[in-house]
């Protein structure tokens, strides 16, 4: 069942969890500077972090307003494949990266790629670290010459798959590659994570994100990692325990402030569940119906301008 009511809600439940977004909305509101950036007016805070709880399979999908969970879990599944082509999401119905690759925002940044084509983005430094990339087809060369870079993303699945590594703490993941900055569409925003093994079989991620776009970008950042821990664990045998995300500038757009201080009004609902039907024999194999999500209840959609 979907609630639609604008007013606050008198659900039993108290997520607890969900009000750090809405206390980060008002402290912004209430307490943040003004910057002049390079895509619009914003007020900010720098610093801040929240956690949330994956266990006994809770995701936490933002209920004060309608998240597009299914349109951030292809966007994940993207990111793990190593694609950096924006067709490839356009053909699934997904269009948040439309903007930052027109022919005219590529040319902005002073890249010569093909309309669509984003260059060296996330899934690229996860799966090929600074390795060579294939401007034609997104994703890394085929050469037999080239340069593969780090699979971080498999190194990680190996050492955690093994009960003798897993407990490193070195489990650690960059998108922040400064050597091909320039060759981004975007640099990215979630720039570093930590995967960490408790009590033998239990998995947290902690999240640094340099630039936090808390009306439109933050909600699907806690959604997007909370699936990918979720996801890891399954593939590796573990559970998943708990997100951390730490925020670097958190900010408000000056044209989302008065839709994002009337949701800080409103009163969570309880997060849904994530079941993974099916564990894959590799990571990129799992695809958007292997994600069972139950109960999943949120107030409704709140519209806001998306910049690039």
């Amino acid at each position: 069942m979907t609630s639609t009511s604008t007013s606050t809600s008198t659900s039993a439940s108290i997520n607890l969890e969900e009000h750090q977004y809405l206390s980060l909305i008002t402290e912004i509101t209430e307490h943040g500077n003004w910057q002049t950036t390079r895509n619009g007016k914003t007020k900010s805070v720098f610093g801040g972090m929240m956690k949330f709880s994956l266990e006994n399979g809770q995701i936490p999908i933002l209920t004060t307003k309608r998240t597009a969970w299914k349109t951030c879990l292809k966007e994940l599944l993207w990111f793990i494949r190593g694609d950096t082509d924006n067709a490839t999401l356009r053909d699934q119905n997904v269009h948040i990266w439309d903007a930052n690759s027109s022919s005219d925002a590529l040319k902005e940044r002073g890249l010569n790629y093909a309309e669509g084509i984003l260059g060296p983005i996330y899934g690229f430094q996860w799966r090929h670290f600074n390795g060579d990339y294939n401007s034609t087809t997104g994703r890394c060369s085929n050469v037999p010459s080239a340069n593969k870079g780090v699979d971080q993303l498999g190194k990680i699945i190996e050492q955690l798959k093994d009960p003798a590594s897993r407990t490193s703490r070195r489990l650690v993941m960059s998108a922040w590659n400064p050597a091909q900055l320039d060759d981004m569409a975007l640099p990215p925003c979630h720039i570093l994570c930590q995967f960490n093994v408790h009590d033998e079989d239990k998995l947290s991620c902690a999240l640094y994100q340099r630039s936090c776009d808390v009306g439109l970008g933050v909600p699907f950042n806690i959604a997007s990692y909370s699936f990918l821990t979720s996801l890891i664990a399954k593939h590796c045998g573990l559970v998943p325990h708990t997100f951390v995300y730490f925020l670097g500038n958190a900010h408000i757009y000056d044209d989302h402030i008065e839709q994002l201080s009337e949701q800080a009004t409103r009163s969570p609902l309880k997060f849904p569940t994530l079941n993974i039907r099916t564990t894959k024999p590799t990571i990129e194999e799992y695809e958007v119906d292997d994600f069972e999500v139950s109960g999943y209840e949120h107030l409704n959609a709140i519209a806001m301008k998306m910049r690039k």
